[in-house]
């Protein structure tokens, strides 16, 4: 109902009556008499009420159109509440942002102290910082950005690449001393795995990229969470895929070792990703621009 309404007509009655003159209403709306008096007549014709009584010397509202005035004020001072709170929240450093992102150390260690600073530095921004596991739509889900592993389809999505993640073949050095040391990724059927979400195990050789081989694997145990499984390594239950990231510390001290010499896992890339949108808030492109300059030095 009134889907045809012309807010135009509606300011315009506003100002007359505010102004109480069509010359002085004119001059604020920088129009011409004639083109107002036209729009007040739309109006009145719309809604079949008059609402300004006017002769040649003077003009007063109506009850109806003191009614009217009074209801369309209120609204049009919500109205511009409304687009002046919007543009200072997107221009301006404040509000929230909603990120997805991946768990483990990348996650909860390096994702995690970039969002602290990034917030230390801009207090009127808050964050909601989702580990959920399973793959989000930035749109049906409500999110503002994503950090994804793994190569990306063709979404339609911005994504900016952060680093690439190397990952290994590992294990402790009392389980190859019992089990002893695979010399090729297809002897991992002879054994235990610790498996995460990924079931076959991509190789190349290292000398030759060209050369490759894919192991489908098995064990034990199963886990999703990188911590975990390199507990679970660390205790001798199995050989363990992890990114060398996750690992740092235990391949220092020889708590876990690199299981093959000759060949390799391809590294896995990181992105931060984000809907197209030359409208975006001032927030979204501080922290785009915040991550992309200095997430390598938190990793």
């Amino acid at each position: 109902m009134y889907k045809d309404l012309n807010l135009a007509d509606v300011r315009a009655f506003t100002v007359i009556a505010e102004q109480g003159s069509f010359t002085l209403a004119a001059d604020q709306l920088a129009c011409s008499r004639s083109h107002l008096s036209k729009q007040l007549t739309q109006l009145e014709s719309y809604l079949g009420v008059t609402l300004i009584t006017r002769t040649t010397r003077a003009q007063r509202l109506t009850d109806q159109g003191e009614f009217f005035y009074e209801r369309c004020q209120h609204a049009l001072d919500v109205v511009e509440q409304a687009v002046a709170q919007t543009v200072d929240n997107a221009q301006n450093l404040q509000g929230n942002i909603n990120i997805n992102c991946v768990g483990g150390y990348i996650g909860e260690e390096v994702v995690t102290r970039l969002v602290n600073d990034f917030m230390s530095a801009q207090p009127n921004i808050s964050i909601n910082l989702d580990f959920s596991s399973q793959r989000v739509d930035l749109v049906l889900d409500h999110f503002d950005l994503v950090f994804r592993m793994g190569e990306l389809e063709d979404s339609g999505l911005v994504a900016r690449k952060l680093m690439d993640i190397n990952n290994c073949t590992l294990a402790a050095p009392g389980y190859l001393e019992q089990k002893g040391k695979p010399l090729h990724p297809k002897a991992l059927n002879e054994h235990s795995c610790i498996i995460g979400t990924v079931n076959h195990w991509s190789f190349q050789q290292k000398e030759d990229a060209k050369q490759k081989t894919d192991v489908a694997i098995t064990g034990k145990f199963r886990c999703k969470n990188g911590r975990v499984m390199k507990s679970s390594a660390l205790a001798g239950q199995g050989i363990v895929r992890l990114p060398e990231i996750y690992c740092i510390d235990e391949l220092s001290k020889g708590e876990l070792v690199h299981v093959f010499d000759d060949w390799m896992i391809p590294a896995t890339p990181l992105y931060l990703l984000y809907n197209k949108d030359k409208f975006q808030p001032a927030r979204l492109r501080e922290f785009i621009s915040f991550t992309t300059a200095h997430f390598n030095d938190y990793v």
